[in-house]
């Protein structure tokens, strides 16, 4: 029996290597192969800073990430729209992913910060595009090339393009959760103004089947904190952009899967609005639920969006997410979240008791 279950991983895992191997042959990217090769690789003992952001165009400058730089994260998220593309033209997707790598300011946070991404809509391939969009599987392809992820084998093989990485000790677990909000997506409901509007169906879907199953595995998997990020807003009020609360069944599905896993510590970091803010919602029967959203590393709409659920003030310039996690006493770390500037300036500056965040 134990013959056969070793046969059976060994098959699997030989599979996925030729899934791997086959499917980078057919990518063909050797430009962005030179371009992030230099990818930060060292192990993390233990993450104390975790820096993040969304929204950049890479046919503009991108200073905010040497300020990024010079916070000496100790890692980096992208967490959607990390480049415009918005195309079906695979040849022109990869030239656009070229203009980013090929940027100093990239090249600088790549080499001195660990930094893992998750996509939004338009690194995906279209704008507000969902699991319609013809040319998803070719265009993870580019994105797994592109963000050097040739040794992620359970990434690659499955469809989407959603991951879970760990790191640090038992004692200061910190698991992160990139959902993929987009391949498996349902098509949004609109208005007669064409704004996005709350679908009732219980059927529809956010995630899919099968990364909903997977993310219930997750959650119960050790970590004194689970972060979850989400490339569209989880906690904000509904307010005829994209965000979970157009699927309101499938934003309940969230807290009911995290009650099930009895799953302590969960945030969630998320992108797309182009500002930055911090959301709080108090599901019954569970901890507050918080979601600090950084939007802007170049794109800014200046324009303030109401939010019931905000905490704090809303910041509309160019800016990035901050997560400082204080282990130094271990019956009371704090998860302090900020919202940081251009200039270096650190805005919000709220702190979360991990206590509060407990069954």
């Amino acid at each position: 029996m134990v013959n056969n279950i070793y046969q059976i991983k060994m098959k699997q895992l030989q599979n996925a290597m030729l899934f791997v191997a086959f499917t980078f042959i057919l990518s063909g990217c050797k430009k962005i192969d030179d371009c992030t090769r230099h990818f930060k690789n060292d192990p993390i003992p233990q993450l104390s800073r975790i820096c993040f952001g969304s929204c950049s165009s890479q046919n503009k400058a991108q200073p905010i990430l040497n300020t990024i730089v010079d916070k000496k994260p100790d890692l980096f998220i992208y967490a959607g729209d990390n480049m415009y593309a918005d195309t079906d033209d695979m040849k022109a997707m990869e030239a656009e992913y070229y203009k980013l790598c090929k940027k100093d300011e990239f090249q600088r946070l790549i080499s001195n910060v660990k930094t893992i991404a998750t996509w939004d809509d338009h690194d995906y391939g279209a704008n507000d595009s969902g699991k319609h969009y013809s040319k998803k599987a070719e265009s993870k392809l580019k994105f797994l090339n592109f963000w050097g992820e040739f040794n992620n084998l359970e990434r690659a093989i499955h469809e989407g393009i959603y991951t879970s990485y760990y790191w640090g000790d038992s004692i200061h677990r910190v698991q992160v959760i990139l959902l993929d909000c987009r391949t498996f997506r349902d098509d949004l409901l609109t208005d007669a103004n064409e704004n996005y509007i709350q679908n009732p169906d219980p059927n529809v879907t956010m995630l899919g089947s099968e990364q909903w199953n997977w993310l219930k595995t997750e959650l119960t998997v050790p970590a004194k904190i689970r972060i979850i990020v989400s490339s569209t807003q989880f906690a904000r009020t509904h307010d005829g952009y994209e965000a979970w609360d157009n699927f309101p069944h499938e934003q309940e599905r969230m807290i009911q899967t995290i009650k099930d896993a009895h799953a302590n510590g969960v945030v969630f970091i998320s992108g797309d609005v182009h500002l930055g803010e911090l959301s709080k919602i108090n599901p019954a029967g569970l901890y507050p639920i918080y979601d600090l959203t950084s939007s802007g590393l170049t794109q800014l709409e200046g324009v303030d969006i109401p939010n019931a659920n905000r905490i704090g003030d809303v910041e509309l310039d160019y800016n990035f997410g901050m997560i400082d996690i204080d282990w130094q006493d271990p019956n009371n770390v704090l998860l302090n979240m900020k919202i940081g500037l251009l200039q270096g300036t650190e805005k919000l500056k709220y702190s979360i008791p991990l206590n509060d965040l407990q069954f």
